[in-house]
């Protein structure tokens, strides 16, 4: 079944706005670390890059398309990676504000989270006494009652959006229903094939890690999609290397990076995101398989390529 995929592509995640500056002295924060972190994992075999904005002075996440600005041209100039812009953002933005970097800066690749959903991170803050910086321990505290909100009609207005774009989705999915939704919006004609499935597993709030849990998620979404569909799969935290080498095996793409997770290894930071785009390169390159190249990656998910985007 591995076979039949011929080239895994490993995104991965650079930055994020799950983890917070205390956590851990490897996160990019400023938007030098962004490009950095972004360009060393392309060199590293990453085809992909997923990226989020935060504010250097603090590290808090940010929307703000002039944020992104100060690293995506440094990014395109540094390497040949596909650029995929969130609009998850943080749980704490508006729709509107997490919309507006995919809207302006039109990317080949944007995130899109297919529901509403409970986004817990409140149990990471009994590993820390003290925090850099005042905002990080009521962002953790503060997700016990928050939600994450993505109804039908956001997700549609992100689609509709960005339809002028030409920019593809991963379409990420936290748990079956988001499978369910996604073959919502094929049917309606606001997402076209192939589509880019991100499954997402570990989080507090959606699917967990088990090795059952990631064959369901597959079995589904090959019955919604048949071949319609390119795979993905992220382990939050310590699932990291687990559940993409799990992916792999069956057929699948995977997802690395410190926005899922800050180890290299038990009780070991990754120093960079590029030591584990490294890490899940050997991986694959021990069972066999070939990594993607952002090219294999353009053509397998039919982008547009880097001169269309507005950065």
């Amino acid at each position: 079944m591995a076979a039949a995929q011929g080239k895994v592509i490993i995104t991965c995640a650079v930055t994020g706005a799950i983890h917070t500056p205390t956590m851990s002295p490897h996160l990019p924060i400023t938007p030098e670390e962004i490009a950095e972190g972004a360009i060393g994992a392309a060199k590293a075999g990453a085809a992909i890059v997923h990226l989020h904005a935060r504010e250097p002075a603090d590290g808090r996440p940010t929307q703000d398309p002039a944020m992104f600005m100060r690293f995506l041209p440094k990014i395109k100039a540094g390497c040949d990676a596909v650029v995929n812009l969130t609009t998850g953002g943080a749980p704490t933005m508006s729709i509107e504000e997490r919309l507006q970097p995919a809207l302006k800066l039109k990317p080949e690749v944007a995130s899109l989270n297919m529901g509403s959903m409970n986004f817990g991170l409140y149990e990471m803050l009994g590993r820390y006494k003290e925090f850099k910086y005042d905002w990080e321990q009521p962002y953790l505290a503060g997700s016990d009652e928050r939600i994450f909100k993505n109804t039908f009609k956001d997700i549609a207005h992100i689609l509709e959006s960005c339809s002028n774009n030409d920019t593809r989705f991963e379409i990420e999915c936290y748990d079956i229903g988001h499978l369910y939704t996604a073959a919502h919006f094929l049917d309606r004609g606001l997402v076209k094939p192939p589509l880019f499935i991100q499954s997402v597993f570990g989080i507090r709030g959606g699917i967990g890690p088990h090795p059952e849990d990631v064959l369901h998620m597959k079995r589904t979404a090959d019955r919604l999609f048949g071949e319609q569909y390119q795979w993905s799969v992220l382990g939050a935290g310590r699932n990291q290397m687990y559940i993409a080498t799990q992916s792999a095996v069956m057929g699948g793409n995977v997802r690395v990076g410190l926005e899922d997770s800050l180890w290299i290894g038990k009780g070991q930071f990754a120093k960079s995101n590029a030591d584990q785009v490294s890490k899940i390169r050997r991986i694959l390159e021990e069972l066999g398989l070939e990594v993607a190249t952002s090219d294999d990656a353009r053509r397998i998910l039919k982008l547009k390529g880097k001169n269309n985007v507005n950065f």
